[in-house]
């Protein structure tokens, strides 16, 4: 019959408590309100996106999460496709820059030659 008693008072307690936290204790929150949680390290507005940025990226996690695992394989790919574009970007402007240099280069050389050869058909 005591532990009776003593279950019945412990559950008044409990129930008591709970009461009291969900209620709150006057005008004070029991819980302040959660800040909301913003990327760390937002991706640049000002330039193209790199693969560092990609890497140094950190997503918030929210109430319900997220996978990361999944995010992670996402940024991955994302930071190699990037870095794919990027490198191919670089060859093709390597490659321009090459075909400038030999348009510029080359009708000089072809008037030269031609100059050079009109001279030694006078001679």
């Amino acid at each position: 019959m005591i532990v009776f008693w003593f279950l019945l008072i412990a559950l008044v307690v409990v129930v008591a408590g709970v009461t009291l936290a969900v209620v709150g204790g006057g005008e004070q929150a029991v819980l302040p309100e959660a800040e909301r949680e913003v990327v760390a390290d937002a991706l640049p507005e000002t330039r193209p996106v790199t693969r560092a940025d990609i890497d140094a990226l950190r997503l918030p996690v929210g109430a319900r999460g997220y996978r990361m695992a999944e995010v992670d394989d996402v940024l991955s790919r994302l930071g190699a496709e990037l870095a794919e574009r990027d490198a191919r970007i670089a060859g093709l402007e390597a490659a321009l820059a090459g075909a400038q240099a030999t348009a510029v280069g080359g009708p000089d050389l072809f008037k030269r030659d031609r100059a050079e050869g009109d001279e030694g058909e006078r001679r």
